[in-house]
């Protein structure tokens, strides 16, 4: 059984956050993505790399995996997945688009799509509808 749970932005936990997922919004849709070698949706994101931030880790996948040029970030929070005995932290962030470009060249996405809703067809089911959701509550408490 896979487990996600959440903690208050900022946390840090005892150990290194391995990744940084990113809920992107273009104008009033979500943008999710499909790597080359998968047949599935994602929402965008990656591993955070020995000499990098979290929030660095979240702007370069942005942009790399979206075409994203001009946005802004917000952290949304940490959480932890506990699966098989193991668990691992990530940040989760709210990116919100104001201009899209095209994918780089040597992009490993073969394609962004954008939607309303979170694709049925989702490469890890058992953590991305909850990250999606958490998401979606930041977006909402933002608008009140």
């Amino acid at each position: 059984m896979t487990e996600v749970l959440f903690y208050d932005p900022l946390y840090s936990p005892a150990v290194r956050l391995t990744y940084s997922i990113i809920a992107a919004r273009y104008g009033s849709v979500w943008l999710f993505v499909r790597h080359k070698k998968r047949s599935t949706w994602e929402i965008p994101g990656g591993h955070i790399e020995e000499d990098e931030t979290p929030d660095e880790t979240a702007a370069r996948e942005l942009r790399e995996e979206t075409g994203a040029i001009e946005f802004t970030l917000e952290i949304v929070s940490t959480y932890a997945v506990r699966k098989d005995g193991a668990t691992g932290y990530g940040r989760l962030y709210l990116a919100r688009i104001t201009t899209l470009g095209s994918l780089p060249g040597d992009s490993e996405i073969g394609e962004v799509t954008e939607s309303g809703t979170l694709p049925d067809d989702l490469t890890y089911p058992d953590i991305q509808p909850q990250l999606f959701e958490m998401a979606k509550k930041h977006l909402e408490r933002g608008k009140e």
